[in-house]
């Protein structure tokens, strides 16, 4: 289902059946940061180079032969709130705050940077509809994913039987220790019996499953076809910046996907 591809310098995996998006959830090699954000590092506000930031975007947006000036992006912010990009571009170089863009328009790449938090790649091929969202463990426990298949629908007109999901790189549940104020959200949205948070077997801590929470919140909204590209970005650092792994010291790689 997924091919790991190296073009223009770069390194990206994408899904083989969306043959007709240009897509990429890319790794952090190929670009021109230097440090602790080496080398391809999308994030603009955690101290790179500036200049560095927008030569990582022009790599990214060349790899996968998308508009620059059409991409659209959001201020991440750990919510649920779905911006419906339709008719309207960047505003001036600022950024609304969101965790969820969707759109049905064509050449409109939306755009955005992870460091552990999961990414959801949606697509509707009835409708021609994509999405992307950012799932960290607080919109997670709001129902992030559940919220972007609903609006897709509520824009437009998606039905969730239609609607392809990929959820990216990130965090796994057996690195991911939450406290018990997060696992207490968890299984009050989920439910108890859902599974999403595991107790370590030696010491009880709770374990937080990003990708299995995504993927049951979006089960539960009708959603049947929903894929991970189970890749931990703590285990993986060599490849994705995993922000907890790193000690916050690190960069953000991207994810680009336009019709």
């Amino acid at each position: 289902m997924f091919e790991r591809v190296s073009q223009a310098g770069l390194t990206f995996y994408r899904n083989t059946a969306w043959k007709d998006l240009r897509h990429g959830i890319f790794t952090r090699h190929g670009g021109v940061s230097q440090s602790h954000w080496a080398s391809l590092n999308l994030g603009a506000s955690i101290g790179d180079d500036p200049a560095a930031v927008r030569e990582n975007h022009r790599r990214m947006y060349a790899a996968v032969e998308v508009n620059p000036a059409r991409a659209v992006s959001c201020w991440l912010v750990h919510g649920v709130r779905t911006l419906v990009i339709n008719g309207r571009g960047p505003s001036n170089g600022r950024l609304e705050k969101a965790d969820g863009l969707i759109t049905d328009e064509i050449d409109r790449p939306l755009v955005m940077r992870y460091a552990d938090c999961a990414p959801l790649l949606l697509y509707d091929p009835v409708r021609r509809a994509i999405g992307l969202g950012h799932a960290g463990w607080r919109g997670t426990v709001k129902g992030m994913a559940g919220v972007m298949a609903r609006e897709m629908r509520s824009a437009f007109g998606c039905l969730p039987e239609h609607i392809q999901v990929v959820i990216g790189p990130a965090i796994s549940s057996r690195n991911y220790q939450v406290g018990e104020d997060v696992a207490a959200q968890a299984e009050a949205y989920f439910g108890a019996e859902a599974g999403v948070v595991r107790r370590d077997s030696a010491d009880g801590r709770a374990m937080l499953d990003l990708w299995g929470a995504n993927r049951l919140d979006l089960a539960r909204q009708g959603v049947t076809e929903a894929g991970t590209l189970e890749l931990c970005t703590f285990d993986n650092r060599h490849e994705f910046y995993s922000h907890r792994a790193e000690n916050g010291l690190t960069g953000r790689f991207g994810v680009v996907i336009s019709l």
